[in-house]
């Protein structure tokens, strides 16, 4: 009875804590979606992804395309985005948005009420990408912690990052505008795969040796 009831409550505890983690991150291509972060594992080969936080911002069968949230740049907007109405006021950096289309640019913001001329990617936060949208958000004012510029992106087929997903290049973490807006992207992605690591390794260390044997 003992051995019984042991093992019972390991894999209550297991169950409980497995469904803490999954709240939090996963590996499962089901998971993927809109307004989902990928965080890269550590030690990936492709340097163009290489330590790299992307926020999706469109999934679908026609495609699937995400921005890197952490990789800012010395390059202030003024700089690149000099036939842009507005830029030369705004004092912060483009982010590196990803390896595809290099010249695009697009742009995060956080806003309370509705943009109908922008496209919604959760909560308070839209993507906007048509030049004179873009406009728009830099005369609304605004700081690097509400507006972000990225220039290029990343881009999927939706089978593509599903298995690349499967086979663990990738895990998905909820987001939040926090996260998306963090005041200190260059160390985000450092942050969240430690989170990550630190929450396996409790999973183990709580979960007897037979059970992983």
């Amino acid at each position: 009875m003992r051995v019984g009831f042991r093992k019972g409550f390991s894999l209550l505890i297991c169950g409980l804590l497995g469904a803490t983690v999954l709240m939090a991150q996963s590996r499962r291509p089901e998971d993927l979606g809109v307004g989902k972060l990928l965080v890269v594992p550590r030690d990936f080969s492709d340097p163009n992804f290489a330590d790299s936080v992307v926020l999706l911002v469109h999934y679908g069968d026609d495609g699937v395309v995400g921005v890197m949230i952490n990789r800012r740049t010395q390059v202030p907007v003024s700089r690149v985005l000099r036939d842009l109405k507005g830029a030369s006021k705004y004092s912060g950096p483009v982010f590196l948005g990803g390896p595809v289309e290099m010249e695009a640019v697009m742009a995060l913001l956080q806003s309370r009420t509705e943009l109908p001329d922008a496209t919604r990617v959760f909560g308070n936060v839209y993507l906007v990408s048509e030049k004179a949208n873009l406009e728009t958000a830099l005369a609304g004012g605004g700081g690097s912690s509400e507006l972000r510029f990225y220039a290029g992106y990343c881009g999927w087929t939706r089978g593509q990052l599903e298995n690349e997903v499967r086979r663990g290049d990738w895990y998905i973490f909820d987001s939040s505008e926090k996260l998306v807006f963090d005041s200190n992207p260059s160390t985000l992605w450092s942050r969240m795969i430690a989170i990550t690591e630190q929450r396996f390794a409790r999973l183990h260390w709580l979960t007897p040796a037979w059970l992983w044997g």
